[in-house]
């Protein structure tokens, strides 16, 4: 009888070679034949593409074509009953039976409805348990072969898919049964042994298989007695959690067993460490050394053979040892292997990849120093349970933990187990449990800190505890959190390390649900692997990243964060890797990840956190090989070697040319040198550590380092590190590419006998790789040396039609005449002048030109003689260059210090520079009417400059014309000046005719402006009033004006200045964008509409703001000329005028300095300086601003929302008018 997976449907084998299948309220359905000739719906169709005699039949020989099918009958052990087995969706299932006519076992798959699918082909011997996979795509069942027994795989079409062997002999065991786990992960196969001898004691056998890239692996073997109470009754995994075993015994003893992956690796972080990691499989245990060999798996370094299957292995916790391991097999035996000296081949270890003939493995490979045998104090219980021990540690030299559980109760005993004195040859020792712990609980979960010796553990509820195995009174005490409360897992964790985060000594968990938590807080719920190595902790997500955390500076808020955040800021933290993949091992001071594949495949991957740590670490240490030839391999940047800590680099700069020791490593950090500081770009240093700058900031990077290389090369071995002397003068900010064709030229004629010694031509040769030839050619033509020109120009692609006779003209020309051409012809026109300059005067109008065309007044000047000709020559064209550009004033000192004074004059005056102009006035001899006619051109200069007092000068002193100087002064409202004038010439008719009206006048006119003014402040403060009002109006009456506005934006006047945010940015920004690509004149023109003073303009506030401050500043820029003005009045006797002046001007002052705090508001000003955005701000604070403020203010327009400042301190005011 066998139910379907979901619960609906029966099916009965019975006696009569039937099957019947039924409701689950037992009510039939269907009743068929178990025998049938048909071979099914999924019959294979013949297309006839030859007969089986022409087909290939590999070993076997053509003649297998022709032998006949031999059926074998049911193996001796078969009770001939029918099996039954259901697909996982309960779609299909199969049938084992027993075929009358042939004696063998066939398989038939039928689907749901009774319709038979397909019969499997013969299999000679084939067993009669059977196990459909619930994922669907394999049965499992057993067959006998003539040497071995084979679990066999068949398809649902009935073709045999794969096997693998169980490790016994043929007719040694039988299998009851085949067992496939919730997940389809682990198959369990029941095995019994048979009758071979009478006193022999039989066993049962419970093993486990996992496949992994296409192999298949025994991972535990239970040994149970086939009679007793510990004989198996029933066997069966849990429906629910995947890796949940049932085993009931014959005298009711029930055994509940949890398992979970686990990856054993050595847990050292020095360079000993070799990266172990051990794969059981069975009898062996499959190890790979990541340090030296990366192979996939079933492949492995070496293996050690067992006498018994393996159940677990653990590596040594002391940090000098981690490569040392021990294993416990399943009768529990415990084998200490250790890496050292091994006197002779040990036989129970064989290599793997990585041997081979004719090969010399250089692998420190282990030796079985000895095997022990655990001797517990009674064993009235051993035989009932297989798995006495678990969660073996190898804590010490001669310790060993190991968790035991209580069978009549939920308690745990914590086994010490300590080695036994024996003789050292003997093959067995013993290891005694020298003290034992009793922990209220379940342990489920044991894991030691290398480093503090710390040890944790998990009972199943989640509580840690802390294991206190080095103390006399073997305590276990709950493990505490940094706040002292005691720590619980809020769900049993599969995986548990532990480290030290932030200096406190935490404990790692991830439950098989992938939620990872630290003590007991939960950090992450996506993460499906994590490794602890040193100061790291690496994890792998959903999200296929692999994300790196320095624990060191961590707290648990910045991992969470880190953990949470979709994307990380600092490169160095997360890396993408491939689906699936989980974290193996990292190989300590190497930076190698390994991941593995959900298929069992290997990936290594350098994780860039870990790389630069470890670059980091290599420099501090001043291990600059190693640290170059990682960086060098992984592309890491080698402006490292010198940003991570400059003054350093700089102390030891001999030192690092010493290690590396090769010209083209050192070339090659050479071309990598940028002036950027890759330790604040791409490189970000951890939080905590400083970085140590330069000694001279001020000094280029490059410069620094190419002289300080150059230097220590040169003091090692210059012949050696030839090349690379070149490519440091090469490299600098400013290539000096002379003295490297100088040094080139130096090695031409004189090449050193010193092995290592470098030829001009390879040195030549070498610069062409780093230097473009044309470049290299013109600065060899630089160095006026005709040899070197050549010795370049042959090893370019040059013809010698082309440079030959250039030379050979250069070479018929006077020295500094060729010098000039070469200078001329390399453009360096500086260097060209100064050479044409020492060729005689014949040659100065060439030289003039020269200057001329490319503007080098200033570097001529500095070449000649300042009372030579040729100086003036030069001075006057730089004048008229000059004045060309419109600069006269210039001009006129150039023209002044040659000696041109008439043109300086001309300058001068037209720049309006009047005493210049009369100093060389002076100096031309001018007479007294020339002097006359130049003051007045001068004077009327000046008054359109509104320099009335400066024209009044010129005309009274050089003119001599005093009346007109007084109109000018009058004109400019200097009273006091023109009243000094008039005095000075006794003219006092003058103040009746003319300054008197002219002060009355003055007066008039600023009592009109102050009545204007004021008239229009008043004005444009009520109407800013009323517009600030509508548009608090409009907010309070609907809040979501923006989009109402859009579909109603007919309802509103022309008149209104309402808007909303939107509309009014919207149109702005448009007409901004269209504007810019007009002239400049249309763009200020634009911008004088956009502040528009019009009834109903969307600025209008703004207009309004930018008009008071105007009338603001303009009466502010009065009060000097009000002072000057008041004090001639009261002078003659202008009394009345005088008051009327003051105190209007002072009522206009009045009103303005009451009314700034009405038009310039705090509001304004909180608003225009408080961002709506920011780190401090919520959506609710955003959200609100945003309706406070509909209309944004530009950010060019922010400053008219500042008021205008009234200097108070000024004295305007003439307290004898009061």
């Amino acid at each position: 009888m066998s139910w379907s997976p979901d619960q609906e449907l029966v099916l009965l084998a019975t006696g009569q070679q039937t099957l019947i299948m039924m409701t689950k309220d037992f009510e039939p359905i269907m009743e068929q034949q178990i025998h049938q000739d048909d071979f099914g719906e999924s019959k294979f169709i013949t297309v006839g593409w030859g007969k089986k005699e022409t087909q290939f039949h590999g070993s076997e020989g053509r003649q297998a074509a022709f032998q006949m099918q031999m059926h074998e009958s049911a193996l001796s052990w078969d009770d001939h009953r029918p099996q039954i087995t259901w697909r996982g969706d309960g779609q299909f299932f199969a049938v084992s039976v027993v075929c009358p006519e042939t004696g063998a076992r066939k398989v038939r798959v039928w689907n749901r409805e009774f319709a038979l699918q397909s019969t499997s082909e013969p299999v000679a011997g084939l067993g009669p348990a059977l196990a459909w996979k619930p994922s669907g795509s394999l049965i499992a069942s057993t067959q006998d072969k003539p040497n071995q027994q084979d679990v066999v795989f068949f398809e649902k079409n009935g073709l045999l898919h794969g096997h693998f062997t169980l490790p016994f002999l043929k007719d040694e065991v039988k299998v009851n049964d085949l067992l496939w786990n919730a997940d389809s992960s682990v198959l369990a196969v029941w095995l019994e042994d048979l009758q071979r001898e009478k006193s022999s004691t039989l066993k049962m056998y419970v093993q486990l298989w996992t496949v992994g890239n296409y192999h298949w692996y025994l991972k535990q073997s239970l040994p149970f007695s086939t009679c007793g109470k510990n004989k198996i009754v029933s066997l069966m995994w849990d429906p629910v959690t995947p890796y949940r075993l049932h085993v009931l015994c014959q005298g009711w003893h029930y055994l509940c067993c949890d398992w979970h992956w686990t990856t054993d690796r050595s847990s050292g972080d020095n360079a000993s460490d070799l990266a172990n990691v051990a794969v059981i499989d069975g009898k062996r245990v499959l190890v790979t050394v990541f340090r030296q060999t990366v192979v996939p798996p079933p492949m492995c370094t070496y293996q050690l053979l067992l006498p018994h299957p393996v159940n677990q292995v653990t590596f040594s916790a002391h940090p000098k040892k981690s490569n040392d391991l021990a294993v416990l097999d399943a009768s529990n035996q415990i084998s200490v292997y250790k890496c050292g000296g091994s006197p002779s081949v040990d036989p129970t270890l064989k290599l793997g990849a990585v041997g081979g003939n004719g090969f010399k493995v250089s692998l420190r490979t282990p030796h079985l120093e000895k095997r022990y045998k655990i001797q517990f104090e009674n064993n009235e219980d051993q035989e009932v349970k297989p798995l006495k021990l678990s969660l073996l540690t190898w804590i010490e030299e001669d310790i060993f933990l190991a968790i035991s559980h209580s069978q009549s109760s939920t308690q745990s005993v914590i086994h010490h187990l300590t080695v036994a004195p024996s003789e050292m040859d003997e093959e067995q020792g013993q290891l005694n449990v020298s003290s034992s712990v009793m922990v209220n609980g379940v342990v489920i979960g044991l894991c030691c800190n290398s480093k503090t010796k710390s040890v944790a553990l998990q009972l199943a509820d989640g509580q840690i505890l802390k294991y206190l195995w080095e103390s006399s009174s073997l305590a276990v005490t709950p493990w505490k959190n940094p706040g002292r409360f005691p720590v619980w897992f809020p769900y049993p964790c599969t995986q548990t390390e532990l480290a030290m985060i932030g200096g406190e000594e935490c404990v790692l968990g991830l439950t098989d649900r992938c939620r990872f938590f630290i003590n007991d807080i939960e950090v992450a719920s996506n993460i499906t692997s994590f490794a602890v190595y040193d100061e790291f902790l690496l994890l792998t997500t959903h999200s296929h990243t692999c994300q790196c955390f320095c624990l060191r500076d961590a707290s648990f808020k910045t991992l969470q964060a880190g953990l949470s955040s979709s994307h990380v800021s600092n490169g160095e933290i997360l890396r993408k890797v491939e689906r699936g993949s989980r974290i193996v091992t990292v190989v300590p001071q190497d930076a190698k990840l390994i991941l593995q594949m959900p298929r069992g495949n290997l990936e290594v991957v350098h994780h860039r956190a870990l790389v630069l740590a470890q670059i980091r670490k290599w420099l501090d240490k001043l291990m600059f090989k190693e640290a170059f030839e990682c960086m060098r391999k992984l592309r890491i940047n080698l402006n490292l070697i010198y940003d991570h800590n400059p003054k350093v680099f700089l102390e030891n700069v001999e030192t690092f040319v010493r290690q590396i020791d090769s010209v083209n490593y050192i070339n090659l950090f050479f071309t990598e040198l940028k002036e950027e500081d890759v330790t604040k770009t791409m490189y970000p240093p951890p939080v905590t550590s400083s970085v140590q700058l330069s000694g001279d900031p001020d000094e280029k990077k490059l410069d620094l380092i190419c002289d300080a290389m150059r230097a220590a090369m040169e003091s090692i071995n210059p012949h050696k590190y030839c090349l690379s002397i070149l490519t440091s003068h090469i490299k600098k900010t400013t290539p000096e590419l002379e003295i490297v064709l100088q040094k080139v030229h130096e090695l031409q004629g004189n090449t050193p006998s010193v092995p290592d010694a470098v030829s001009a031509e390879e040195a030549l040769k070498y610069l062409l790789l780093l230097v473009d030839v044309n470049e290299l050619y013109d600065h060899s033509l630089g160095t006026y040396d005709f040899d070197l020109v050549l010795m370049v120009a042959e090893k370019s692609q040059k013809d010698p039609k082309e440079y030959l006779p250039f030379l050979n003209t250069l070479k018929k020309m006077e020295t500094n005449y060729q010098r000039f051409t070469i200078d001329k012809y390399l453009k360096r026109y500086e260097k060209a002048i100064g050479h044409l300059s020492k060729c005689g005067p014949e040659y100065f109008p060439e030289c003039l030109n020269l200057i001329k065309d490319k503007n080098l007044y200033n570097e001529a000047l500095k070449l000649y003689l300042p009372n030579s000709q040729q100086y003036k020559d030069i001075s006057i064209a730089y004048g008229e260059q000059l004045m060309q550009e419109h600069m006269y004033e210039p001009a006129g000192l150039v023209f002044a210090r040659c000696g041109a004074h008439k043109k300086a004059l001309s300058a001068f005056l037209t720049c309006g520079s009047w005493k210049q102009a009369l100093c060389m006035a002076a100096q031309l001899n001018l007479t007294k009417d020339q002097l006359a006619g130049l003051a007045r051109t001068l004077a009327e200069k000046l008054v359109e400059k509104r320099k009335h007092i400066d024209a009044a000068i010129v005309l009274e002193q050089y003119a001599e014309d005093y009346e007109e100087a007084v109109l000018l002064l009058l004109e400019g409202a200097a009273w006091e000046e023109a009243l000094r004038l008039v005095y000075k010439y006794n003219r006092l008719d003058i103040i009746e005719t003319n300054i008197k009206p002219s002060i009355l006048e003055a007066q008039k006119n600023y009592m009109v402006f102050l009545d204007s003014q004021t008239t229009m402040f008043s004005h444009h403060k009520k109407r800013l009033l009323v517009v600030r009002e509508l548009k608090e109006q409009a907010q309070r009456v609907n809040l979501d004006a923006e989009v109402r506005h859009g579909q109603e934006a007919d309802l509103f006047s022309e008149t209104s200045s309402v808007v909303s945010g939107s509309e009014m940015s919207g149109k702005y920004s448009h007409s901004n964008s269209r504007i810019s690509a007009r002239s400049s004149k249309n763009r200020r023109k634009a911008e004088r509409k956009k502040h528009s003073l019009k009834e109903g303009s969307p600025l209008e506030d703004l207009a309004l703001l930018e008009a008071l401050n105007e009338v603001v500043q303009n009466t502010e820029k009065l009060k000097d000329e009000v002072y000057h003005i008041l004090k001639v009045l009261f002078l003659f006797e202008f009394d009345e005028q005088g008051r009327e002046l003051q105190k209007a001007f002072e009522d206009t002052l009045q009103l303005m300095e009451r009314s700034l705090p009405e038009i310039w508001t705090l509001t304004d000003l909180q608003n225009s300086a408080t961002p709506v955005l920011g780190p401090n701000s919520t959506a609710n604070s955003i959200m609100a601003s945003y309706q406070q403020q509909k209309t944004s203010v530009p950010v060019l327009d922010a400053e008219l929302l500042i008021p205008p400042k009234i200097n108070k301190k000024t004295q305007w005011k003439l307290s004898l008018l009061e």
